[in-house]
């Protein structure tokens, strides 16, 4: 018979929560730059699915990755631990980021677009300048999902 321990059932739900929160935006720099070379059309639908996602998958998600982690941390009395803190700094960051940059810039991106491909002149350089802002702020928050797992799983200065 298999015993699993309920802290060890938590653990993987934190592991897959981290993943499936997460994975998404590791996808974003391969499809979305080359959907807006090979399909300009698409990027209303786009900006507007990644808004979506942001708030059906990933929002959710990092609830998801906090109450597992808090609960872990309070379980096992690490919360003095660097391995911990820095992580969930990152979390917060990420969560911030998704609700104060993210999401509004992703929809801005999709009005953008939208009225930019009603005219034949291709997209603004407003389009241009907000598209590469949030391109390279989601490179930076894949980074700091980089960083959180090198933390929780090396455990510096445990």
């Amino acid at each position: 018979m298999l015993a699993l321990a309920f802290y060890d059932v938590v653990v993987a739900i934190h592991v897959m929560a981290v993943v499936a929160t997460f994975g998404v935006i590791f996808a974003y720099p391969i499809f979305v730059p080359w959907l807006r070379r090979t399909h300009p059309e698409a990027m209303p639908a786009v900006h507007h699915a990644q808004d979506r996602v942001g708030r059906l998958l990933i929002s959710p998600g990092i609830g998801v990755v906090l109450i597992a982690g808090i609960y872990l941390a309070t379980k096992a009395k690490v919360w003095s631990e660097v391995w911990v803190t820095v992580p969930l700094v990152i979390l917060l960051v990420i969560g911030a980021l998704g609700g104060a940059f993210f999401s509004p810039n992703e929809r801005r991106l999709g009005e953008l677009a939208r009225r930019d491909l009603a005219t034949d002149k291709g997209f603004s350089a407003e389009y241009d300048a907000l598209f590469s802002r949030v391109a390279a702020v989601g490179v930076a928050a894949a980074v700091l999902v980089l960083i959180a797992i090198f933390f929780m799983v090396a455990k510096p200065g445990a």
